[in-house]
C-alpha cells in the first residue's frame, strides 16, 4: 500500500474553474486506469477535456467532488449560515455570538445590554458552587450566550466556508429554486430571506464558479433546513429514529455540528409565536419581562424563537451526539434538549423490549463525564453540570 498527496489546498490561492474542471476530467478516469495515476495525469488534454464533458452531461459528477474552494463570508445573516451548515458536505468556522458581541441595530442593542447586566447579577450567584468554574469570562461568555437570544437571527456574522466544486453549484441551485418558492409568499420570515439568498446567489455567480451542467436540478434538490412537506411526522425509536420538538434558532444552529444527523424546521407548523426562556430566569421576576421583549422584537425574528424542529438519525449518533453535549461547557438547551429527547426514546425502546434501552441509559444520568470510560481533558468541578441539573 502507498498513499500520497495529489492535491491540495493552499493559502492565498484563487484556483481558475478550468482547474477544477480538469480534476474533476482527470479523476473521473480512474474507474477505468489503464496503469497508475500518474500515467492518467499525463494524458493528452484532448482526452481530459472530452471525459470532462462527458461527466458533466451524465448523471455521476461526484468527480469534480475532488475540488475544494475556501469562501470568507464577510457580514452575511446568521439564517444564512445555518442554511449553509444543514448542507452537511462542508467545513465552516464562523464567528460565535456566544462569545463575541455582534453588531446590533440601535432597537435590539439596548436590549442585549440590558440583558447582558442582568445575566451577568444571576449568574455571580451561581458562582460559590463552583468558584474555579465560574470566572469573570465564564461569567461573561454565558451571560453573551444568554443575551444572544434576543438578537436576530438576520444578523450579520462571519464565516470560512469550504466546499467542494460540485456542492458549491448544488447549493446555487437549490437556493435558486427557493428563491423560486419564495415569490409569492406573503410571511414575513420569507419576504426577508428571499432578498439575501439572491445577493448570495449574485455573489457565487460573481466568482466565475457556477456551472450549468453541474448545477442542473435534475435530481429536484431542495435545501434541507426548510421542510415543507405537509406530511405530519411520525415519531419513531429504534436503529433509526425521528423525533419533532419545539428548539430555539439558537439551538438548531448548535445542532447543525452534527452533520450525520439531519434537522430541518418544519415549516407548515412555523408559527412565530412562542421563545425560548433561560432555564435561570424561569419562576422568577425576569421571566415576564424576557418575553415582552422577546414579543416586541419578534418581527425581527430573535434567535430565542422557536421552530418545530424534525430530527432523523441513527441510533448510534444519537449516541455520539450524548458525547458532545451532555456537557458543561455545552449549550444549555441543547443539552437538555439532548437529555428530553434521550428519555423520550429511552421509553419506547423499553415499552418495545428492545435491547437498544440498555445501551442508551447511562448516557442519560448525566454530563458524559458521568459515562464509564470518558476522561474529561479539563473538568469543570461544577456539580450541577455534572448531574446535568444546572441552570445556566
Amino acid at each position: 500500500m502507498e498513499v500520497k498527496v495529489f492535491a491540495g489546498t493552499k493559502l492565498g490561492y484563487v484556483p481558475k474553474k478550468e482547474e477544477l474542471d480538469k480534476i474533476g476530467g482527470l479523476t473521473a478516469g480512474i474507474c477505468y486506469l489503464p496503469d497508475t495515476i500518474e500515467t492518467l495525469f499525463d494524458e493528452d488534454e484532448e482526452k481530459t477535456k472530452r471525459r470532462e464533458q462527458n461527466v458533466k452531461m451524465s448523471g455521476h459528477k461526484s468527480p469534480f467532488d475532488h475540488s475544494f474552494i475556501s469562501l470568507e463570508l464577510v457580514d452575511v445573516p446568521k439564517i444564512l449560515a445555518m442554511v449553509l451548515n444543514d448542507e452537511q458536505m462542508y467545513t465552516t468556522s464562523e464567528k460565535s455570538a456566544r462569545y463575541k458581541r455582534m453588531a446590533l441595530p440601535e432597537e435590539e442593542n439596548v436590549v442585549y445590554e440590558k440583558w447582558l447586566d442582568i445575566f451577568e447579577g444571576l449568574i455571580k450567584l451561581e458562582q460559590s458552587k463552583a468558584p474555579s468554574w465560574f470566572t469573570d469570562v465564564k461569567i461573561k461568555k454565558l451571560a453573551q450566550e444568554n443575551a444572544r437570544y434576543l438578537t436576530s437571527v438576520f444578523t450579520p456574522t462571519s464565516m470560512a466556508y469550504t466546499v467542494s466544486y460540485r456542492q458549491l453549484n448544488i447549493i446555487y441551485r437549490k437556493i435558486a429554486k427557493e428563491i423560486d418558492l419564495f415569490e409569492d409568499a406573503e410571511d414575513t420570515f420569507s419576504v426577508k430571506l428571499r432578498p439575501v439568498l439572491i445577493e448570495f446567489n449574485k455573489q457565487l455567480e460573481n466568482l466565475g464558479y457556477i456551472d450549468e451542467k453541474l448545477s442542473l436540478d435534475d435530481k429536484n434538490f431542495a435545501l434541507k433546513l426548510f421542510n415543507r412537506s405537509d406530511r405530519k411526522v411520525v415519531e419513531q425509536f429504534g436503529e433509526c429514529y425521528t423525533l419533532q420538538y419545539n428548539g430555539s434558532f439558537a439551538q438548531l444552529a448548535q445542532a447543525h455540528r452534527h452533520r450525520t444527523i439531519d434537522y430541518s424546521i418544519k415549516m407548515e407548523e412555523f408559527s412565530a409565536n412562542s421563545f425560548f426562556v433561560p432555564p435561570i430566569l424561569k419562576g422568577t421576576e425576569f421571566e415576564a419581562m424576557w418575553l415582552a421583549d422577546c414579543e416586541n422584537l419578534k418581527e425581527n425574528f430573535p434567535q430565542g424563537m422557536l421552530v418545530p424542529i424534525v430530527e432523523r438519525g441513527t441510533f448510534e449518533n444519537f449516541i455520539l451526539k450524548t458525547k458532545e453535549r451532555k456537557c458543561s461547557c455545552a449549550q444549555l438547551e441543547i443539552d437538555k434538549q439532548t437529555t428530553d429527547s434521550g428519555n423520550k426514546m429511552f421509553r419506547h425502546l423499553l415499552s418495545s423490549n428492545l435491547p437498544l434501552a440498555e445501551e442508551l441509559e447511562p448516557y442519560l444520568r448525566g454530563s458524559r463525564c458521568t459515562v464509564s470510560g470518558y476522561k474529561c481533558p479539563t473538568p469543570c468541578g461544577y456539580k450541577d453540570g455534572i448531574t446535568g441539573e444546572r441552570i445556566i
